[in-house]
C-alpha cells in the first residue's frame, strides 16, 4: 500500500457512533447505467433467493461520489423481488450527505465501510470497483469479512451473495466474482459484444484477486488464451453477428472449462466459470 493510501485508510468513527469504519476512501468514480450488466445478472441469478426472503436487504457498498448505482439497483432488483430494500454504504461522509435527497421508500444511505453497518444479515452485497485500489494481498481478508455479513444458508437457501468485481467507465466490460457465505463460487465475464475485438480484452477488467494473475502458468491466463482461440475458430459465425460468434466460442469452451451457465445467459454477452477453475495458484 502506498503512503497516501495508508493515510487514507486509517480508522474513522461514524458520527454519533463508536464502531470504527473499515476501509479506504476510493476515487468515487461513477456513471449512470455503469453497472447494468452486473445488476441484470444478479436479478436473474439471485432473484429467487431475494423473493424467498421475507425482508431482503441489498447493500451497494462503495457507491461513489453520486448515488446513481444504488438508485438503479433498487429499480432492477424490485423488478425481480418487489420486497427488496437497498442500502447504499459509503466511507466518505460528504458522499453520504450528498445522497440523502435521493432517499425514498426502500432506499437509504449510510456512512460505513467493510463492516457493512446495516441491521441483520444482507441478502446481497454488491462491491463494484471498490477493491481496485487495494493490494491483492488484502482481498482475501475483505472477502472473508464481507461473506461473514451475508445471510446464512439453510432451509433450502444458499444464503446471501457477495458480488465483487470491476468494470469500465461506461459499463461495456465487466468481470466479477460471486461469493456465498462459504466463499467464492464463480467468475463471470460480461461485455457489450459489438465493442469486443477478442475475449482477452476483458483482462483489463479482471477483479483485484485475478488481475495480476493473468500471466503464463496461472489458470485465468490459460482460460483467456483458450477463449481467444475459440473466438478465432468461431470467426465464420461473425457474418451472423457478434452474438452468434460468442455463442459458438463459449460452447466450444465448455469442452475444457467448467462453464456453469446456459445459452440464455451467453446470449447476454456473458459466461460464468466455476471459481475453482480460475483461482490463483499458490
Amino acid at each position: 500500500m502506498t503512503a497516501r493510501a495508508a493515510a487514507r485508510s486509517r480508522s474513522r468513527l461514524r458520527p454519533g457512533a463508536g464502531a470504527p469504519v473499515v476501509g479506504t476512501v476510493t476515487r468515487g468514480t461513477t456513471n449512470p447505467n455503469r453497472l447494468r450488466r452486473m445488476d441484470r445478472w444478479i436479478a436473474a441469478v439471485h432473484g429467487a433467493e431475494l423473493r424467498r426472503a421475507s425482508a431482503p436487504v441489498a447493500v451497494d457498498l462503495g457507491y461513489g461520489a453520486a448515488p446513481w448505482t444504488a438508485v438503479e439497483l433498487l429499480a432492477r432488483l424490485r423488478a425481480a423481488a418487489p420486497r427488496t430494500r437497498v442500502v447504499g454504504v459509503e466511507i466518505e461522509p460528504d458522499r453520504v450527505a450528498a445522497a440523502q435527497p435521493y432517499e425514498r421508500e426502500g432506499l437509504t444511505f449510510r456512512h460505513g465501510g467493510f463492516e457493512v453497518p446495516v441491521p441483520g444479515r444482507p441478502a446481497l452485497i454488491r462491491a463494484a470497483n471498490v477493491l481496485r485500489q487495494y493490494d491483492e494481498a488484502q482481498v482475501a481478508a475483505v472477502w472473508e469479512r464481507l461473506c461473514a455479513r451475508l445471510a446464512p444458508a439453510g432451509d433450502g437457501s444458499r444464503g446471501g451473495l457477495l458480488v465483487e468485481g470491476t468494470c469500465d467507465e461506461i459499463g461495456r466490460r465487466h468481470v466479477w466474482v460471486a461469493l456465498g457465505p462459504e466463499g467464492p463460487r464463480t467468475v463471470t465475464f460480461a461485455t457489450r459484444l459489438g465493442s469486443l475485438e477478442r475475449p482477452s480484452d476483458l483482462a483489463e477488467r479482471l477483479p483485484k484477486a485475478l488481475i495480476h494473475r493473468n500471466v503464463p502458468g496461472e489458470p485465468v491466463h490459460a482460460f483467456l488464451r483458450d477463449f481467444d482461440r475459440a473466438w478465432a475458430a468461431a470467426a465464420p459465425y461473425a457474418s451472423y453477428g457478434a452474438r452468434q460468434r460468442w455463442l459458438r466460442a463459449v460452447g466450444d469452451l465448455t469442452a475444457d472449462w467448467p462453464v456453469t451457465d446456459r445459452p440464455a445467459r451467453w446470449r447476454q454477452g456473458e459466461v460464468t466459470v466455476a471459481w475453482e477453475a480460475l483461482a490463483p495458484r499458490g
